[in-house]
């Protein structure tokens, strides 16, 4: 499954939550199962004082419970109460721990076991603490990385193997390095790049064997530089030429194959034509 942009923007806001259909508050409480499914009881719970202060409620605000919406509510309602988790053997707790905890607690996590944790700990930290996981095995974890990283130490994420991760990077890198991937194997990432990249490097795109490359290349170009693809074999780029191009393509593109770029072209061409002998006679007197 490939992961879009918004995807990489949202990791961390919801990291590991599941949708759930809303339930009463006795249905809730009736359904209350740890991450083991054994069922939740305030009976046994260690956090009598703080039920008794009504910062946590079974079936909703739960720090025991196996759903992660009733975990983030009680780090929400008590924040004190993450430090104790930061360990705890179920992986969502942890996570939840994470985005509540002190950030000075965070450091041992970005070796957790588990992605989302590290995910996590990743998009709190300090940019300078982080580098490392440039090469995290998982994905997910080099995706909030490279929407951290800045400057320098993000160019190296260019080169990876993920085509996510390089659509988030080519995305944030400053222009200067995005020449690296004008040959990126992922056409999704090289019609980021032709939308981003300096316009004297742009002109060496307009021979990108994907005709969506080429089409961003086209809505860049300058128009004088648009004959280059007048004869393209796509015609939704012959149609970006004859919507931007200069009046040597239009005249080219007049008689184009395709009926919608033909009459494109000669519905500019007229415009730019009369707006020429408006010009050479000047206003009316």
């Amino acid at each position: 499954m490939r992961y879009g942009v918004s995807d990489a923007r949202h990791l961390c806001a919801g990291l590991s939550f599941h949708v759930v259909a809303p339930i009463s508050s006795s249905g809730a409480a009736m359904e209350a199962v740890d991450w083991l499914g054994r069922p939740v009881s305030c009976g046994d719970c260690p956090h009598e004082v703080i039920r008794a202060e009504g910062h946590c409620d079974l079936g909703r605000i739960c720090v025991r419970d196996r759903r992660a919406r009733r975990i983030d509510r009680f780090f929400a309602a008590n924040p004190d109460e993450a430090e104790r988790y930061l360990a705890h053997p179920y992986f969502e707790a942890r996570v939840l721990a994470a985005k509540h905890a002190s950030v000075f607690l965070l450091p041992p996590l970005l070796d957790d076991a588990e992605p989302d944790v590290r995910a996590m700990a990743a998009h709190r930290l300090p940019v300078s603490r982080i580098g490392r996981l440039r090469a995290d095995p998982d994905r997910k974890v080099r995706m909030v990385v490279a929407q951290r990283l800045e400057g320098a130490a993000l160019i190296p994420m260019l080169g990876d193997t993920d085509y996510a991760v390089r659509l988030v990077t080519v995305k944030r890198v400053v222009p200067d390095a995005l020449p690296i991937a004008m040959r990126d194997p992922d056409p999704q990432v090289r019609r980021e790049v032709a939308r981003r990249i300096k316009p004297d490097v742009l002109p060496a795109m307009a021979v990108d064997p994907d005709p969506l490359v080429r089409m961003a290349v086209a809505e860049r170009l300058e128009p004088v530089q648009l004959t280059a693809l007048i004869t393209d074999e796509d015609l939704r780029v012959r149609y970006v030429v004859a919507e931007r191009g200069n009046a040597q393509a239009l005249v080219r593109l007049s008689d184009d194959p395709d009926p919608e770029v033909s009459r494109r072209a000669r519905v500019r061409r007229a415009t730019l034509m009369g707006n020429a002998k408006e010009d050479f006679d000047g206003p009316c007197a």
